[in-house]
């Protein structure tokens, strides 16, 4: 944008799009002066090129004389990951706030579903990971972020974001992106004009600003090209915004409302070539022979960024951990098992630790208090976990280890020398020296295990070597596991049957049923 510089007028000070050939009183614009301005560049044009180049159209660029040179295509820039932040309105000082985030950019071979993990003073601590899912077109669904500032010192706040990426079954190297946002949230006694003039005004490309009578007039802004205008005015002031009929009717005209948008780049982070495993799984067990005492016939292991518990079914189960009632005579498939629901809990690991909510039709309680349904409480160890909320005794698990990358279930029911379960973070290693009072002795004593590179590994406390999981790895031999053990590949193998990646159980054949 350029002020007219009609010589005939000195002092008209209305503002003239680019290639107007007359400002708004119709003054007529000399050639040369636009020539001149042209081959200068003001920051309007300079905003347009970087516009138009970023979007790989063909520009024109100058030559020596400030004369327009042949057209040139350039080759569209890469996409970046970038986080696109909308909706933020400082003026709601000391009240609610909703932002909406999404994702940009993003590669096209990442996975369909993404998992946010979000840090800030800002934010309830009970905040857990936020699952993104990508639509049909490609387009990410957007996050709203809803939190409130009433009672926060007025500053600058942070919004740590961690975007994770992982193949569905487990396997593979997972992908992680980090970016950090500052929220700016004013004083509660701060003037509109105050937070509009700092907040709001800032980012516009021309302001249209009329105070103490005066008249400010913006028109002809037809192939002006993309901008936003700011208009203000106070003190009898009159500012006045003509838009052509051309702009109007062929043109998008989008007229926002006060709030401010950014975009946020997110920056990869490098991971350690992945190391191949012998058996890589997401779901396993340690299956005993002849379990001592204190020792469970199957370790069940898993390792999911969300791990269901539910109702044991033959086939098509909803859950990944399933569970059926125990009673003298051993596992029930009927009777008390269907008071569980398909869907009965779901075990997280979030930012402040491992997390349990209940998602069932029946119930939960935890140390004999029914938590709310949909509401995620953090684990602890020597929490008493029954399902369900309406009959007592149905399954009854016990926290026996909350470790940074694990956590340990024992059953104190009918059923507790049969299972154990063992629920991991992947790719997260195991802490050098866990804390104090973090394992009951009946999880104390069992091997060391984690994921990492897509399958299960067991690591010497001694020595700190890691061996990998596998049908042929001589278990005997690694530290923590005493007697004939072996390791399969599934988390039932007494089942005959292997969980799918849509959830469906296949049966094995007759021969690996009864052979």
């Amino acid at each position: 944008m350029k002020r007219c510089s009609s010589p005939a007028h000195p002092h008209c000070t209305v503002w003239v799009a680019p290639g107007a050939a007359a400002c708004a009183h119709g003054h007529p614009q000399p050639a040369q002066a636009s020539a001149a301005a042209d081959a200068l560049g003001s920051s309007f044009d300079m905003l347009t090129r970087l516009r138009t180049e970023r979007a790989g159209d063909a520009i024109r660029p100058r030559t020596e004389h400030g004369l327009p040179a042949h057209p040139v295509r350039r080759a569209a820039a890469p996409a970046r990951p970038h986080l696109h932040v909308s909706g933020f309105d400082p003026r709601a000082a000391g009240g609610r706030h909703a932002i909406r985030l999404e994702l940009r950019g993003m590669p096209a071979d990442a996975p369909g579903t993404v998992t946010l993990l979000l840090q800030s003073d800002l934010l309830p601590l009970e905040s857990g990971p936020r699952r993104l899912a990508r639509g049909l077109d490609g387009s990410w669904r957007p996050l709203f972020l809803e939190f409130s500032s009433r009672g926060r010192e007025h500053g600058q706040y942070r919004i740590d974001v961690e975007v994770h990426a992982r193949d569905p079954d487990g396997a593979g190297t997972a992908r992680t992106w980090v970016a950090t946002l500052v929220l700016l949230v004013p004083r509660a006694d701060a003037s509109l004009g105050e937070i509009h003039q700092t907040f709001l005004s800032t980012h516009k490309n021309v302001r249209i600003s009329a105070d103490d009578g005066s008249i400010a007039r913006l028109s002809g802004l037809a192939g002006g090209g993309p901008m936003d205008i700011d208009i203000s005015a106070r003190n009898a002031g009159i500012a006045r915004l003509a838009l052509d009929a051309a702009q109007a009717d062929g043109g998008k005209i989008a007229v926002g409302l006060p709030t401010i948008a950014w975009d946020e780049d997110l920056i990869e982070i490098d991971l350690p070539a992945a190391r191949a495993h012998p058996a890589p799984a997401s779901a396993g067990c340690i299956v005993h022979a002849e379990p001592e005492a204190g020792f469970q016939r199957h370790l069940r292991l898993f390792a999911l960024d969300e791990c269901v518990l539910g109702r044991h079914e033959p086939v098509r189960a909803e859950a990944d951990l399933l569970l059926q009632h125990y009673d003298e005579r051993g596992a029930r498939a009927d009777g008390l098992t269907r008071r569980l629901s398909g869907r009965h809990a779901i075990v997280r690991a979030g930012r402040n630790g491992f997390e349990i909510e209940d998602v069932s039709r029946y119930g939960l309680l935890l140390d004999g208090v029914w938590p709310g349904k949909h509401v995620p409480v953090l684990l602890r160890t020597g929490m008493r976990i029954e399902l369900t909320a309406s009959i007592r005794g149905v399954v009854t698990l016990v926290v026996s280890a909350v470790l940074g990358h694990a956590v340990v279930l024992h059953r104190v029911d009918a059923g507790g020398a049969a299972e154990a379960f063992m629920l991991m973070a992947p790719g997260v290693e195991p802490d050098a020296a866990p804390a104090a009072g973090a394992s009951l002795p009946r999880a104390a004593q069992l091997p060391l295990l984690f994921h990492r590179d897509g399958g299960f590994w067991h690591r010497d406390r001694a020595s700190g070597q890691d061996t990998p999981l596998s049908a042929a790895a001589a278990l005997e031999r690694l530290s923590g596991f005493h007697g004939r053990v072996r390791f399969a590949a599934q988390p039932r193998p007494e089942d005959g049957s292997r969980r799918s990646g849509t959830g469906e159980r296949r049966r094995a054949p007759p021969s690996v049923l009864f052979g």
